[in-house]
């Protein structure tokens, strides 16, 4: 195998392993990059329909309350949660594949009803009463999605309308009915405010940015190689192929061959300087011996 050959194949041996090194690493940072930002996005959609249940509660509920129908008509715009999960309800129509549920274990409003897995968030909550946020991801029609979830618990407000069905607004039973969504306690872990905001397109963007930078790592690769070989190939190939050639011509007794141009210290030029000054003195000794 020729040098040149060797010194290819040790390189791309080299680059391969580095690159799948480098891959590997910006894959996973990519990745979790893109996992962050899901995240980022979900905590403001939560932080969003925080501010949206508190303009309910503190703006719109004390104008509602004043409304002459309110005594015998349950407004359900006064309730928080309603407002918070109407607004999304509008921005899913734009955006499908972001949801937002207040899931409840024992809801007023059927809609609210926790789903299996949601069941098992809010039963995690009861278990861990420590925990304010919790997170994962799952499969949905629309593709992966990561989901955070914070606790529902009863506070002492709540219990006007989620305590004894007898106690609670004659027109909210009206509406609902006395078999759901009353009984709570106060403290007592009731349900989760879940967000699930969509991980195709960050991840998307990731794996985009991914073969982007494989590609650019490869082309800086096959531009290094051709820099480096046409290097070798004037420092060292040339040289050392003009002194095996004359090395050749030598051997077979033809010393009319003339001496190899020198140019520059390094190694190679050191080396056909030695060569030169062998082939000097080879020559001499020829005559010498011709001439006895």
């Amino acid at each position: 195998m020729r040098i040149l050959a060797k010194f290819n194949l040790v390189l791309i041996l080299v680059f391969g392993a580095a690159v799948s090194i480098t891959g590997y690493i910006a894959r996973q940072f990519l990745q979790e990059d893109a996992r962050d930002e899901v995240l980022q996005q979900g905590q403001l959609l939560v932080g969003a329909a925080g501010a949206m249940r508190t303009y309910t509660a503190e703006q719109l509920d004390p104008l509602l309350e004043a409304h002459q129908a309110h005594s015998t008509t349950f407004i359900a715009q006064t309730i928080p949660f309603f407002g918070a999960t109407e607004v999304f309800n509008y921005l899913r129509k734009t955006y499908p594949a972001y949801t937002y549920k207040e899931a409840t274990l024992n809801p007023t409003n059927p809609r609210d009803r926790a789903a299996d897995w949601e069941a098992d968030v809010i039963q995690g909550f009861r278990n861990h009463g420590e925990e304010t946020q919790v997170m994962g991801q799952r499969d949905t029609p629309q593709g992966e999605s990561l989901w955070l979830a914070h606790p529902i618990k009863v506070e002492a407000s709540c219990l006007h309308c989620h305590g004894s069905p007898n106690t609670a607004p004659p027109a909210l039973v009206k509406v609902y009915g006395r078999d759901n969504g009353f009984n709570w306690k106060t403290g007592d872990v009731v349900g989760a405010q879940i967000v699930s905001v969509p991980m195709s397109l960050p991840i998307k963007i990731a794996d985009r940015e991914f073969k982007a930078l494989m590609v650019s790592l490869g082309s800086v690769f096959l531009v290094t190689l051709v820099l480096l070989d046409a290097a070798l190939i004037l420092l060292v190939v040339r040289p050392v192929s003009r002194l095996s050639a004359t090395a050749d011509e030598i051997s077979k007794g033809n010393l009319q061959v003339p001496e190899i141009p020198v140019k520059g210290s390094d190694e190679i030029a050191q080396l056909a300087r030695s060569f030169n000054r062998m082939y000097v003195s080879l020559a001499k000794a020829i005559k010498l011996l011709e001439s006895q």
